[in-house]
């Protein structure tokens, strides 16, 4: 799979991405093996952006790695920066369990109270409203009512 070629605008927000994460492969001084292939192409797929670090002391070898791991797996190189490699990848679309008997579970929601005291920051919280459960304005869970039934069409029948 040859490589994903990116514009410069997406390669530099897949940076300012890439900035706060952490390298979850390492490569150590064996080089690219296919168990490193492997838990790359695992760590693109589960996360899209990955940072790679590379213990090894050479450069061109770490240029190599770089260009041969975005080559093989058919990511977008972002960055080479030091012994920190950045690959990106889209994310591929999950397959969704269809299951008719299934009903939808708990939602949460983001509930954003704004202070009593002025100047001060909203609290937030977190609220989980079950599938009985309606959320009010306010921010306050309520059971929801039972629909009404139509008198008429219980007696029609």
């Amino acid at each position: 799979m040859p490589a994903i070629q990116l514009t410069i605008q997406e390669r530099k927000a897949h940076r300012a991405e890439a900035h706060h994460l952490s390298p979850v492969v390492m490569i150590g001084n064996d080089g690219l093996t296919p168990a490193i292939k492997k838990e790359a192409d695992a760590a693109l797929n589960a996360h899209g952006l990955i940072k790679i670090r590379v213990l090894g002391e050479d450069r061109a070898q770490r240029e190599a790695i770089y260009l041969e791991l975005a080559d093989s797996l058919g990511a977008a190189p972002i960055q080479h920066i030091g012994k920190l490699l950045v690959l990106w990848r889209p994310k591929p679309a999950k397959a969704k369990a269809e299951d008719e008997d299934r009903k939808p579970g708990p939602k949460e929601y983001k509930v954003i109270q704004n202070s009593s005291r002025g100047g001060q920051r909203p609290e937030v919280k977190r609220v989980r409203v079950l599938g009985n459960q309606r959320l009010t304005s306010g921010g306050i869970v309520k059971k929801a009512k039972p629909k009404q039934r139509s008198v008429k069409k219980g007696q029609a029948g």
